[in-house]
């Protein structure tokens, strides 16, 4: 009886400290999906991050953690109402921020825009749209749709920039800058089955150590269309694609490759269910983790913490808890159209024990932090938000966060959230301050 006694109380003083816990509203006005990505990065104490607003501009901002002040620029108005436009960004090697964006499955193409001033979003110049790939890979897969775009930079291919999204052929593409983004060349497509699908849509989640490698963790397809879909990983390094144990896939002049031949996280059954992705995340260390959610029943999702043990050469996974059912507000008398829209996790990307989840807690999602000592078999749980009036969804923690001192767990809180177009929301914070 004593042991179980200790256990509430040190549970309740967890809950106590947590509601001290000051919230801050970034935007009032903001939404953002999470497969453009790094939504937010950031350098010393300012943060740049950057949504979709009500009426469809695409904003950009910057939080000043030491002086709690915030700067706003429009980058593009009134885009497109949908939150798959969201910006994501790249720090250059001169401290000035590249945004990229797109509209969701248009044929109108990627934008990317650069400051002229280092963090400094007012200085963000007009919007560049590009189209590549449209004379090289059209023939081969023909289907031109842009959504989503993912750049990062790797030094130890003299600070080339990579951008990543769903483009030509429905898939997974790549291109590559040499001048900080100003121009963009080799489009590639990565990921496609070898009898082309032009309906097949591979989900992609991707991280990046900034010298010479891009990991990606992906699924071979959205898992309201494919009946039992899985999660693999491989790597981009040295000019190819590697599976998790470094052997190669294939060249960059070798792609596409298949699903099946990247290293396998998930295989599903009609048991375990479909897969969708979270994060992905890789320290200083080479740690590798992946958080991903499986889903028994479309009502019924749950959250999973795997890494990869390198001297066992596989993923070890540990269930973390049930993340609760969807999130948008499902209309009398309507079916809903994005059933597996879970709560949605994320890593604190230099401390990979840390996690930030949005789970549902007596009808309302929200936001938790969790850490773990035993790579994922338990946790320490603290509440971030407690008793919300609205669901409070889709965490992040910026890229480059340092493993110590100030950082910012962002999170959306919905105030009315039908469909991916049709919202209202904020990006909603609080600073970590990690000794």
């Amino acid at each position: 009886m004593l042991r179980i006694t200790i256990v509430i109380l040190w549970v309740c003083i967890l809950s106590d400290v947590s509601a001290q816990r000051e919230i801050h509203t970034f935007s009032d006005d903001g939404a953002w999906c999470w497969f453009s990505d790094p939504r937010a990065v950031q350098e010393g104490d300012v943060i740049i991050s950057g949504w979709v607003k009500r009426d469809g501009t695409v904003e950009a901002a910057s939080l000043d953690l030491q002086h709690q002040t915030r700067n706003f620029a429009t980058l593009y108005p009134e885009l497109e109402v949908d939150d798959h436009d969201n910006p994501a960004f790249a720090i250059l090697p001169d401290s000035r921020i590249l945004a990229m964006y797109t509209w969701h499955s248009s044929k109108k193409g990627i934008i990317h825009q650069v400051t002229e001033k280092p963090l400094d979003v007012s200085t963000f110049s007009e919007p560049t749209v590009i189209r590549p790939g449209i004379d090289e890979l059209l023939p081969k897969f023909p289907r031109e749709t842009y959504t989503y775009a993912n750049p990062f930079l790797l030094a130890d291919e003299g600070e080339k920039v990579y951008s990543f999204g769903r483009w030509i052929g429905y898939k997974p593409n790549m291109i590559e800058s040499d001048d900080d983004g100003e121009s963009w060349h080799s489009p590639r497509v990565i990921i496609s089955p070898e009898e082309f699908d032009p309906g097949n849509r591979p989900y992609v989640k991707y991280a990046s150590d900034g010298k010479s490698r891009i990991d990606l963790v992906f699924t071979d397809g959205h898992p309201r269309v494919e009946p039992l879909n899985a999660v693999y990983h491989c790597y981009y390094e040295h000019g190819a694609y590697w599976r998790s144990d470094g052997s190669k896939i294939c060249s960059l002049d070798e792609l596409p490759f298949e699903p099946e031949e990247a290293t396998p996280v998930y295989l599903p059954d009609s048991l375990s269910g479909r897969a969708w992705l979270a994060d992905l995340g890789t320290d200083a260390d080479g740690n590798l983790v992946i958080l991903y959610t499986r889903h028994p029943e479309e009502t019924d999702h749950y959250y999973h913490y795997t890494y990869y043990d390198t001297k066992q050469n596989s993923w070890v996974d540990h269930q973390i808890c049930r993340a609760g059912g969807w999130f948008p507000q499902t209309q009398e008398g309507e079916t809903e159209r994005e059933p597996h829209y879970h709560g949605n996790l994320t890593l604190h990307p230099s401390r990979l024990n840390t996690i930030y989840l949005s789970r549902e807690i007596d009808g309302v999602f929200e936001i938790e932090k969790r850490t773990t000592n035993d790579r994922g078999k338990t946790w320490k749980i603290e509440s971030i938000t407690e008793n919300s009036e609205y669901d409070q969804v889709r965490p992040y923690v910026p890229r480059n966060a340092p493993p110590q001192g100030k950082t910012a767990v962002l999170w959306m809180e919905n105030r009315k959230y039908i469909h991916y177009t049709n919202y209202d929301t904020a990006i909603k914070y609080v600073i970590e301050d990690i000794e």
